[in-house]
């Protein structure tokens, strides 16, 4: 029961808590409890990722062990701030209410949770394990059982230098620290927990892209958008994820197989946040103010805060998925920029690729020192 609970209050609670933050400062219409559990998990692990790295540097011996704390504490404190924010404003924030279903959408959507379901118990019932499970649940493993990160070579389980390759990677870590907390075998985290958080996460975005992409107009409020045709998009995009092991090398593998790595959160569900805000910026571009109001061009503070945050999950899960989701933030703020006659947006664009030039830095300044001692 305790370890329930414990995976309960870390992958539930705390998460939910910390996305209250940036939906205190976003619109109402993009305010919902899935929004707030998505943003929660991005701005989680950026707070992750911003703890523990200076352990993973700095600190040779119990790294593991300071970073666990200092995130225990940073995470309590962020989700306090979030409960205290929406307190606060409890009068002015409002959820956006779920919009009554017809029959056929009640059908389609149970079609989908039917499909949802089977692929979290394929993934649970019958685990994939492949070659990097050697190293990735064994680093895992290693910070859970020695306190250590990065120190230990997990093929051997002799010392080792620090791994200059994975060391800005550290989400096998904040595995081993949920593995910690609920007092579970990290191997049982990975394996069986991890889908169950991170396939609906990867789905809650999708749902999030399609009422974008199904908005009659760019201007117009969720409720009056063709929410018909919502259902069908998740079921098509269900019948993706299932049929798409086309290869090994294809998101969709690494989608259902290898869930619990960081390459795979990467492909799955990072990039598509990423497009997901970036959907998000060009409807705010054409949307027409209220009377009485000033027009917010590219989006609120909280989308921002949210952009930012999946921008350091990125570093967290893969250095592969910093460089990518530069060029697609460059690539859309020169887009936008077009066609919106506003070059501010490249600005905005460019503060929020800071945490990349920062994580850029660090591997280049770490890596070539130790090449060159």
């Amino acid at each position: 029961m305790l370890h329930v609970l414990g995976l309960l209050f870390w992958l539930v609670i705390i998460p939910f808590c910390i996305g209250m933050i940036p939906a205190n400062f976003i619109s109402e219409d993009k305010r919902n409890p899935g929004f707030v559990m998505l943003a929660g998990y991005f701005m989680m692990w950026a707070v992750f990722e911003v703890v523990a790295i200076p352990a993973v540097i700095f600190l040779k011996y119990d790294n593991f062990k300071v970073a666990s704390v200092s995130f225990t504490i940073s995470a309590i404190l962020c989700a306090a701030v979030g409960v205290w924010l929406t307190y606060r404003n409890r009068k002015k924030i409002k959820l956006h209410p779920m919009p009554a279903l017809s029959w056929a959408e009640r059908i389609e959507w149970l079609l989908f949770f039917v499909l949802l379901g089977f692929q979290l118990y394929k993934a649970a019932a019958y685990a994939s394990f492949d070659g990097d499970d050697a190293y990735y649940v064994v680093e895992s493993l290693i910070a859970q059982q020695a306190g250590v990160m990065y120190r230990i070579l997990p093929y051997t389980g002799r010392s080792t230098g620090l791994d200059i390759r994975h060391m800005l990677a550290v989400f096998p870590i904040w595995i081993a620290f949920v593995g910690v907390k609920s007092d579970i075998h990290t191997t049982i985290v990975s394996h069986l927990v991890m889908p169950f958080v991170l396939i609906p996460l990867s789905y809650l975005v999708y749902y999030e892209i399609g009422k974008v992409l199904f908005r009659t107009k760019p201007e117009e409020q969720d409720s009056l958008f063709h929410r018909e045709n919502l259902p069908i998009f998740m079921i098509i995009m269900c019948m993706f994820q299932i049929f798409g092991n086309v290869s090994i090398y294809t998101n969709e593998t690494f989608f259902l197989t290898r869930t619990w790595q960081g390459k795979a959160v990467a492909g799955s569900l990072v990039i598509p946040a990423l497009f997901l805000m970036f959907l998000w910026i060009y409807s705010d571009a054409g949307r027409k103010p209220e009377t009485g109001t000033k027009a917010k061009r590219f989006g609120d503070v909280g989308q921002w805060m949210v952009l930012v945050g999946i921008n350091v999950t990125a570093g967290i899960c893969s250095s592969l998925a910093v460089f990518l989701s530069c060029i697609l933030m460059a690539i859309t703020a020169f887009c936008l920029a077009l066609t919106e006659r506003d070059y501010k947006v490249i600005i905005k664009m460019g503060a929020a690729c800071i945490p990349h030039v920062i994580y850029i830095a660090i591997y280049l300044f770490v890596g070539y020192s130790h090449l060159w001692i």
